[in-house]
């Protein structure tokens, strides 16, 4: 037991001492793997997990959703979807930060990053917001918040790791993952409203548009409609894999950029050069988590647990509330896909032992490191706002999100009540 207790206290360490997550868990492994194994056999592991998985045709899905995210920032949807959400909301109590929620669901229905619908939805919506009045608290936890939805709403990159991780049906993932995102855009409108409720700020209604300006913004929001559509769909109609998907939707995306004339020379080579460096950055964290399960495996962590949780009485429920617990600790120290990689390695064993879909953990612990993305003190979305918003205080932002957080909470005792939230699309197909 001491082997894998020194091999996590050592990876905390690095990583507060600044160490990128990839290498840390790396060294922690090799390390850990020479000391019981010897470093021949510790070598010759490294090479095979980068041999076997940079090889692996599953993992082509994570560069062609990371393309075709970056065509959609190029192509502008954004503010489109936006202009058509703010259309239609604008009007009502809080409608703009409303507004800006569906913004960011559509929004991530085509994106896949939680960083770049923050990043995005910042730039479109907080001008409109402060010029109605809204609090910088409201209007930056508004955005933090929403832009969490980018790992849930498929596609995601976190579901992704978790599928190659875990071996599952990425495809299935994907169709799990929409119900929840629905249930997290109507729960944070609803924290919009309890976040108006709880302070004096009055907040400006704006006024009604005209019905032909309404249909009219929302015709502007039909490329991304083809585009879940045809991504989506196709996986729910078994028409082609979740990689066959990711191929369609980056090359729609790309045509998608052409036709708004958003792409030129220089802007493809921006792109293809980006998706590249995050491409890489995201394969060297994956094969730096791999080779840490591996080394916690070798270490008996999992044969531990086991024997923990059989001591704790193996009931289902109150297990996965403590493993809900250690997300919600781990996310105040640690970013979502280091959380992701260092613990479901771990749990996952445990909760399919304990008769867990496979496919609803990956929703569970998605919805789990959202609440990280937005809780103090690393919530990586806030200083993301922080960074595009620099004269905005990180402690209002944080103050901003809280009743988002509080709804996370909410939603995920919801999904581990109803499992169905989670299952119902993909037991269809």
């Amino acid at each position: 037991m001491i082997d894998w207790i020194l091999g996590i206290l050592a990876l905390l360490a690095l990583l507060v001492a600044g160490v990128p997550i990839a290498l840390a868990m790396t060294i922690v492994a090799l390390v850990g793997m020479s000391v019981l194994l010897g470093v021949d056999p510790t070598f010759a592991m490294l090479g095979q997990v980068f041999y076997d998985n940079a090889m692996s045709y599953t993992l082509s899905v994570m560069p062609l959703f990371v393309l075709m995210g970056n065509f959609v920032v190029k192509a502008g949807l954004a503010d489109d979807l936006y202009e058509a959400a703010n259309a239609w909301l604008r009007h009502y109590r809080g409608g703009l930060a409303m507004a800006t929620i569906v913004a960011c669901g559509g929004f991530s229905s085509v994106c896949g990053s939680s960083l770049a619908t923050a990043a995005t939805t910042a730039r479109v919506s907080m001008p409109a917001m402060r010029r109605y009045g809204y609090s910088d608290g409201l209007a930056t936890g508004t955005i933090a918040a929403g832009g969490t939805l980018g790992i849930l709403i498929p596609p995601s990159i976190v579901l992704v790791i978790y599928g190659v991780i875990t071996q599952s049906d990425i495809g299935k993932l994907f169709l799990a993952g929409i119900l929840p995102g629905v249930v997290g855009i109507i729960g944070y409108l609803v924290a919009v409203r309890l976040s108006l409720l709880r302070s004096d700020e009055h907040a400006q209604e704006a006024e009604p548009l005209p019905w032909s300006t309404r249909l009219r913004a929302t015709r502007g929001i039909a490329g991304v409609l083809i585009l879940f559509v045809g991504v989506i769909g196709g996986i729910y109609l078994g028409a082609f894999t979740a990689n066959e998907a990711a191929g369609v939707g980056a090359f729609g995306a790309f045509v998608l950029a052409l036709l708004r004339r958003r792409l030129d020379r220089a802007a493809l080579y921006e792109i293809l050069v980006e998706t590249s460096r995050m491409t890489a950055m995201l394969f060297f964290v994956l094969f730096g988590g791999i080779l840490f399960a591996n080394f916690v495996n070798v270490a008996g962590l999992p044969a531990d647990l086991n024997h923990w949780i059989t001591l704790f009485g193996a009931d289902p429920v109150p297990v996965i509330l403590m493993i809900l617990a250690i997300y919600l600790l781990l996310g105040m120290v640690l970013e979502s896909i280091s959380m992701v990689l260092l613990t479901v390695p771990i749990f996952f064993p445990i909760v399919t032992g304990l008769g867990f879909d496979a496919i609803w953990f990956g929703i569970f612990v998605v919805v789990a490191v959202e609440i990280s993305l937005i809780t103090p003190p690393v919530g990586l979305n806030v200083f993301v706002l922080k960074a595009v918003l620099p004269e905005v205080p990180t402690r209002v932002i944080f103050r901003g999100v809280l009743p988002f957080v509080l709804i996370d909470v909410v939603r995920i005792l919801l999904l581990i009540g109803v499992p169905s939230i989670a299952l119902l699309i993909p037991a269809t197909t």
